[in-house]
């Protein structure tokens, strides 16, 4: 027997039991403790003096750690007392620092107090013995009482050295000691009616699993801890330690199972367990095993897009209409034609003695003038000092200049898309879209689709009507065709009668419809045509379109520092003017409306 007068004993901790949060305590992980005395709180509460409810005696016992607690005379122990001698209270808890973890298993460490708890993370945690002390026997004459697993009946088990007992049980009125098989039928009802009428615990609901649903929860658990592993990713087999102290940042036990319940009720608001588990862990206060600021131990990220990748929608053809557009070196330029198509414009035969009449044709014309088309952007001083991974200013610029070709590609093409009304629309009579340009220049097609029910119907009449527009075509050399990207995908997907592609691939639908490429254009995706249906195809050799700049309005970048607020500017413009040059050089295919 223990020479140490106490109240009741139990474990403080049970060794190779993984415990709720996942972790395991090694067998004589707290060897030096033993035969030490240790202070007794309530739910690990350091916060007052008051909440100080006694000491512990701690032995080192094969199994785990084993406590004898004695109680002390206020009235907050006088309380915690008789809530451990009516059974309202069974479970331990530990509060240990100078921890040595491998894994997630508890190696090293100094028990610096024993709580009582409402529930215990450690499974084998619990009280096993109470001593009550009558006003004239001291402490080898009191009465021990022994909680089994329900904690309804109160039998001798072992004593504090591990020997057995004998095995009684006693009266809840009388305290007299009788056999197991005597117990009255109204005592069996008062104990069924208190296990009804006891508020299930975490602990309750846990004891009530089996061996295999109870390790699916420790794996569960376990998962969201984090582990320690090598480069390599093997387990490390050395014990690493954890400096503690709650003001520098370090390793705590607080091994009791409110810490976790506290957690995992924040859990849906973060979104996931691991999330809740590791935002607590910043906080030592708040969850055992956790590091104050744990985030400072991190790695930086290492950055793969240096400068940052540009994200937007796919450009390969602005690089072909700026390519394939005829420049001039003048911004104002005038166009004129002479119309030969009336019959008066057709020679005649000559009867002897008749009048000769003479030719008849008209003259047609149109002048175009420049527009500026700008792009601005700014950036703070101190943000171009302090970026030092890469060019910002030349990554910036770069961004600059691919905006404002795309954004003249597609005032040549389509029009800049923007409501007349709006300031920052590129004025189409200085640059003309060659989707609505005049008839004389631009042949508007149209593909019915009346009586048409399914998709593979209405592209098969499509490509039709592409060939058969295509004998007014009067362009320079073979033209390039722009559409969807849908469109596109819907022509290469057609099949003949027994389901072979009607073609191949790209080259093969351009063979077909005459021309020499077919490029794809996002922004074509929901415009419409001159007449109002939507816009599917664009025909034209873009050698037919004049882009014209006077010497000075070509792009140019400028660049200025704005003294009153310390920021760098910089702007890229052009002035220059755009349209179709020549007759009959494009068509421009919608859907009939």
């Amino acid at each position: 027997m223990v020479n140490f007068d106490y109240d009741c004993s139990g474990w403080a901790t049970k060794a190779n039991v993984r415990c709720y949060d996942g972790l395991v305590i090694a067998q004589d992980a707290f060897k030096e403790c033993s035969g030490k005395v240790v202070p007794m709180v309530y739910n690990h509460d350091h916060a007052n003096v008051d909440n100080v409810i006694g000491h512990c005696l701690l032995e080192n016992r094969p199994g785990g750690v084993y406590c004898y607690a004695k109680f002390n005379d206020t009235d907050t122990g006088k309380t915690a007392r008789q809530c451990v001698e009516s059974g309202d209270l069974s479970a331990f808890s530990i509060f240990a620092n100078g921890l040595k973890k491998v894994g997630s298993t508890v190696k090293h460490g100094f028990i610096r107090e024993v709580s009582l708890v409402l529930a215990g993370c450690n499974p084998g945690a619990l009280i096993d013995e109470v001593v009550k002390h009558s006003a004239n026997e001291d402490y080898e004459g009191g009465e021990a009482f022994i909680y089994n697993e329900d904690g309804l009946s109160l039998t001798h088990g072992m004593d504090p050295e591990g020997n057995p007992l004998e095995d009684l049980t006693h009266s809840a009125d009388s305290g007299d000691a009788v056999t197991d098989d005597k117990i009255t039928q109204e005592e069996a009802k008062m104990a069924d009616e208190k296990n009804m009428n006891k508020e299930e615990t975490v602990e309750d609901v846990f004891n009530t699993l089996t061996e295999k649903q109870k390790n699916v929860v420790y794996a569960i658990i376990g998962s969201v801890m984090p582990s320690e592993k090598d480069d390599d990713g093997e387990e490390d087999d050395t014990v690493k330690q954890n400096v503690f102290d709650k003001d520098t940042n370090a390793t705590v036990l607080k091994h009791s199972i409110e810490e976790i319940n506290n957690v995992v009720k924040t859990a849906k608001s973060h979104g996931t367990m691991k999330a809740a588990f590791e935002d607590a862990g910043m906080d030592s206060d708040e969850l055992a095993h956790s590091i104050d600021n744990i985030d400072w131990l991190f790695p930086e990220d290492h950055l793969l897009d240096t400068p940052p990748r540009i994200i937007d929608k796919p450009d390969d053809w602005v690089s072909v209409v700026m390519g394939a557009v005829h420049h001039i070196p003048f911004s104002r330029f005038k166009s004129m034609f002479a119309d030969l198509t009336e019959e008066d414009a057709r020679a005649k035969g000559y009867i002897k003695g008749n009048f000769k009449k003479e030719e008849v044709f008209g003259l047609l014309r149109r002048s175009t003038s420049p527009t500026t088309v700008y792009k601005k952007q700014k950036l703070d001083r101190d943000d171009v000092i302090d970026i030092t991974s890469f060019d910002v200013v030349a990554w910036l610029k770069q961004e600059m200049r691919l905006k404002l070709n795309r954004e003249l590609a597609l005032a040549y093409l389509l029009g800049d898309g923007r409501l007349a009304a709006s300031e920052d629309k590129i004025d189409e009579n200085c640059i003309r879209p060659v989707f609505n340009d005049a008839d004389l220049f631009t042949i508007k097609v149209q593909c019915k689709t009346t009586g048409l029910t399914t998709v593979e119907d209405k592209y098969k009449a499509l490509i039709k009507q592409i060939i058969r527009a295509r004998k007014d075509y009067r362009g320079s050399g073979a033209p390039t065709l722009f559409t969807t990207e849908d469109a596109l995908t819907e022509m290469l997907l057609l099949e003949d009668g027994i389901g072979h592609p009607l073609y191949a691939d790209e080259a093969a639908l351009a063979r077909k419809l005459r021309v020499a490429k077919i490029v794809t254009v996002p922004e074509m995706e929901g415009r419409k045509g001159a007449k109002g249906g939507d816009l599917v195809a664009i025909v034209v050799n873009l050698a037919d379109y004049t882009v014209g700049a006077d010497k000075g309005g070509a792009v140019s970048m400028f660049d200025d520092f704005d003294i009153d607020f310390n920021a760098q500017k910089y702007l890229i413009e052009t002035r220059c003017s755009g349209a179709l040059t020549t007759p009959f050089s494009a068509m421009a295919v919608e859907w009939a409306a």
